[in-house]
């Protein structure tokens, strides 16, 4: 029994664990919260499914088996002591009990004995007389029997609760797994299409299943995940999903969830309309259907591709699913696998918290624009749709990304931000793309395109020089200079500049060359807008749209080289659909469990609040009446009990008057 309650106690705090710990999430959700170590370690002791891990589940069996031999062993001989008086009891042995008390009747033995009964009944006892063949009398009284049905309720709740745990685990799928022959399926296909080998029974007594269902779509089969696989659970109704509605809090974490569905009985075809909300289930024909979620039901997003090399920058179209891969043609020589993973509407989100590029940099370029870098702005703020995306090249190697729909204003310039990052573990890294005055990066992309174009470069180098120089000689090694600048500062960034420049020559370096590069970006970018019939753009005032613009620009051409993609993806339009995530679960044991937290109530109020009292009085004769001798005990000799044998020993002295 040490080591059952050892084990017990080892279960609550696995239980604990379970209910602080989200349960049965996908992996890259542990990982992005508490790293690939511990997500290792989580998968060494099947912490993310404690409730279904085989430790979890040898320990309740094994506290089935222990507990309830420990019942049968010990209940009938509580039973037995319960309906006992003892009043086999010597009278001689009562003086070897501390509580004890001896007095004196001028009555005789008789009648002192139906006094001390009448007493004994008086204050709550069960009495029972054993006459003895000289003339006295034993008493024998016992009060709160009942005391001992609280170990054995304590110890069947054990038994109880264990069962009902086992019977709402995944243990009955894993047995018809073991022994049924049933296989789970591992391979994508549709669900018409999986083998009798890969569905359970509509009739399986204990499940606990997965249903995704977007909005207008209906279904009778949900999905429990075994092992590597997954089986289909067929319902014995359909569910259709008609509406789902999502209220957020301020800071964009969802406040509330729910579903309207419609509920049809196959077998009768009656329907009914219903909302599923969080702590209000379902339950239809013993199967009760919780809201577990919220998910992407297959959204249509519409993406433009920018291209990131070459003088192309006129973006094309895409078109895609969420959730469904598709090639694209990205350059001539490359195509990538696109995958779209998730599209959110709302993103309120801190985004002056780290920056993309080192602040120390932002600065050094604010400064030789004139500008200075904005106070970083605390509160929260919603920057619209975004969408996750992830591309595959040829090798195999993926990267995620993150495109924001809608330009936010960030040190003081309106910039798209496109996130990166290698896996799902890490965090992304934000290239900040500057929006022109269309809300759109299709001038930023004029313009990386024209710094391909070695010509256009040439002569905008030419002009910043024309501008700069006292002489030729000046005007032609400027030139060169500017050129060979933009050149390698467009392909490898400030790394470009200062890469192989000792340490403490890079800050004399910057000072020259960031100016440089910019002013000569500036007469790129007017060459451009001529190229487009548009006017120069005006750099006039410090702070303006046209210098912030160019401040933004230069930052993202200093980051570009990191993108890891030949093109950026910028989200144009979406369809979205809306999928609502339940629970779909039959489970016998939470009645069980029920009871069995009925019979720990009752166990533990008898084991603390019924106390179990005894008392022997012995009348013996005298010449001139009797004599009696009386004593009390009790399995917990507390404060109460002493106050209750200082009343009993009151009471029993009057019976001397």
């Amino acid at each position: 029994m040490r080591f059952a309650v050892s084990l017990l106690s080892f279960l609550c705090i696995a239980s604990v664990i379970g209910t602080v710990l989200a349960q049965n999430q996908p992996s890259t959700t542990y990982i992005d919260q508490f790293g690939p170590y511990w997500v290792e370690f989580f998968a060494l002791f099947s912490v993310a499914s404690v409730y279904n891990s085989w430790w979890f589940l040898i320990i309740m069996g094994f506290l089935v088996v222990s507990t309830t031999l420990c019942v049968i062993r010990n209940a009938p001989k509580m039973i037995r002591d319960m309906r006992s008086f003892k009043d086999h009891v010597r009278g001689g042995s009562l003086r070897a009990f501390p509580h004890r008390v001896e007095t004196q009747s001028s009555q005789n033995a008789e009648h002192s004995a139906a006094e001390a009964q009448t007493l004994l009944q008086a204050m709550g006892y069960a009495v029972k007389a054993r006459h003895d063949s000289d003339g006295s009398v034993m008493l024998a009284a016992k009060k709160g029997s009942a005391n001992k049905l609280g170990y054995i309720f304590a110890h069947l709740a054990i038994v109880v609760i264990c069962v009902g745990g086992l019977l709402d685990s995944d243990l009955p799928v894993r047995m018809q797994v073991w022994l049924g022959g049933k296989k789970p399926i591992t391979e994508n296909m549709l669900i018409s299409a999986v083998p009798l080998e890969g569905r359970l029974s509509i009739a399986n007594p204990s499940f606990r299943a997965n249903m995704l269902l977007p909005e207008g779509a209906r279904t009778a089969t949900a999905v429990v995940n075994s092992g590597d696989g997954v089986l289909v659970q067929p319902i014995p109704f359909q569910l259709e999903l008609k509406k789902f509605i999502v209220d957020y809090y301020s800071t964009g974490m969802p406040s509330s969830f729910k579903s309207e569905v419609t509920v049809i009985d196959p077998e009768t075809g009656d329907s009914f309309d219903r909302t599923i909300e969080v702590n209000e289930p379902l339950r239809y024909k013993g199967v009760t259907v919780y809201q577990s979620g919220f998910d992407d039901g297959g959204s249509t997003v519409k993406l433009k591709a920018y291209p990131l090399s070459g003088d192309r920058s006129k973006p094309f179209q895409i078109e895609s699913v969420v959730g469904e891969s598709s090639k694209i043609q990205a350059t001539p020589e490359r195509q990538l696998t696109l995958t779209p993973t998730e599209l959110r509407i709302i993103n309120v989100e801190n985004l002056n918290e780290g920056d993309p590029q080192p602040k120390a940099m932002i600065e050094h370029v604010a400064a030789v624009t004139g500008s200075a870098a904005n106070k970083k702005n605390e509160h929260l703020k919603n920057v619209g749709p975004s969408v996750l995306y992830r591309l595959v090249d040829e090798q195999g190697q993926a990267s995620e990304f993150v495109q924001y729909m809608l330009p936010v204003e960030l040190d003081g310039a309106r910039v798209f931000l496109a996130g990166i990052r290698p896996n799902a573990g890490s965090e992304f890294r934000y290239v900040r793309i500057p929006a022109d005055a269309n809300s759109s990066m299709q001038e930023f992309m004029d313009l990386r395109a024209a710094v391909e174009n070695a010509e256009l470069v040439s002569q905008a180098a030419a002009i910043f020089a024309q501008n700069n120089s006292a002489n030729d000689e000046q005007k032609e090694l400027l030139t060169l200079a500017a050129s060979n600048a933009i050149r390698a500062f467009t392909k490898n960034g400030f790394d470009g500049i200062i890469g192989h420049v000792p340490e403490a020559e890079r800050e004399r370096i910057l000072a020259f060359a960031v100016p440089m590069i910019q002013y000569t970006l500036i007469e790129l970018r007017d060459m451009v807008r001529a190229q487009q019939g548009l006017a120069p753009a005006d750099y006039a005032q410090e702070d303006n749209f046209d210098n912030r613009w160019m401040q933004s620009a230069v930052l993202a051409f200093a980051n570009l080289p990191n993108y890891p993609a030949p093109i950026m993806l910028a989200l144009d339009n979406f369809d979205h659909v809306q999928a609502s995530v339940f629970q779909v679960a039959r489970s016998p044991g939470m009645w069980i469990v029920y009871l069995g937290c009925l019979f720990l109530i009752i166990g533990v109020f008898s084991m603390f609040y019924i106390r179990d009292r005894r008392v022997w009085i012995w009348v013996r004769p005298q010449e001139q009446g009797s004599s009696l001798m009386a004593a009390m005990t009790s399995q917990r000799r507390n404060l109460d009990f002493n106050m209750e044998f200082d009343r009993f020993q009151a009471a029993f002295k009057h019976l001397s008057a």
